[in-house]
């Protein structure tokens, strides 16, 4: 991957259906170029698909956090395996440093975002947590 496929990536993240002849504009190259790279990066593995961004307002689940979790011993594929049957849990990570995991989560309302965490919080071998509810979001 070079610098133009770099630069063709970050204008499809802005906006997937930004037509090729608009994109060969924005790179300064010819438009068979432009799908020759995006079929060369599809068939690569490096472009797995294209998606639908919505407004927050016009999703459910508005509620978003990141918890990052402590799990004691070594029992984290335990905790991995339960957290990963929570419907709330949107994505799980392991991580280094002071926390073994980081998991997404998305809740209706504070109420049932209060459950949640407290479900997290009595997985066995979960140590301890902290969590941050996302207010915003800049860049996607």
């Amino acid at each position: 991957m070079d610098d133009v496929d770099r630069e063709l990536i970050s204008l499809l993240r802005a906006d997937a259906r930004t037509p090729v002849v608009m994109l060969a504009k924005k790179l300064r190259i010819a438009r068979a170029t432009v799908q020759n790279r995006m079929a060369k990066l599809q068939a690569d593995g490096m472009i797995v698909g294209y998606t639908v961004r919505l407004r927050p307002e016009a999703e459910g689940h508005r509620i978003r956090a990141f918890m990052s979790i402590k799990v004691e011993g070594n029992q984290e594929e335990e905790v991995r395996r339960v957290l990963r049957g929570n419907p709330n849990v949107v994505a799980l990570h392991t991580t280094n440093g002071r926390w073994d995991l980081i998991a997404e989560l998305r809740t209706d309302t504070l109420e049932s975002f209060d459950r949640v965490l407290n479900v997290i919080r009595s997985v066995p071998g979960v140590a301890n947590t902290e969590t941050s509810i996302l207010l915003s979001t800049h860049k996607i």
